[in-house]
């Protein structure tokens, strides 16, 4: 199983059981746990209504696209630990990824 602990836009934390071989994004998973992610674009990485901050794990994760930086770089509260949920395919090296839902639900 893939640990993944989330924080949600109040503090919340939960930690996510999600098995091995799936073949999802972060930002799928989030969806399928009921947290409001609004991922307007699908996940194409052309809207950022999917950002995350990690807080730990980060060195696990691939180097973000130059698309999926351009959006980061639109955003006024992204730092060097955002990413975008759907640009995050997760696998076991994910194990114990922690990360806290960023932004508005507004678009």
């Amino acid at each position: 199983m893939i640990h993944i602990t989330v924080e949600d836009r109040n503090g919340c934390t939960q930690v996510i059981e999600i098995p091995e071989d799936i073949n999802l994004s972060l930002m799928e998973i989030l969806k399928a746990s009921e947290y409001n992610i609004l991922a307007t674009c699908g996940g194409m990485a052309l809207c950022a209504t999917c950002h995350v901050e990690v807080q730990a794990g980060i060195t696990h994760l691939h180097e973000p696209s130059e698309e999926e930086l351009d959006m980061l770089d639109a955003l006024p509260d992204a730092d060097e630990n955002s990413r975008l949920a759907c640009q995050i395919r997760l696998s076991e090296q994910l194990d114990g990824l922690q990360v806290k839902i960023k932004g508005t639900l507004n678009e």
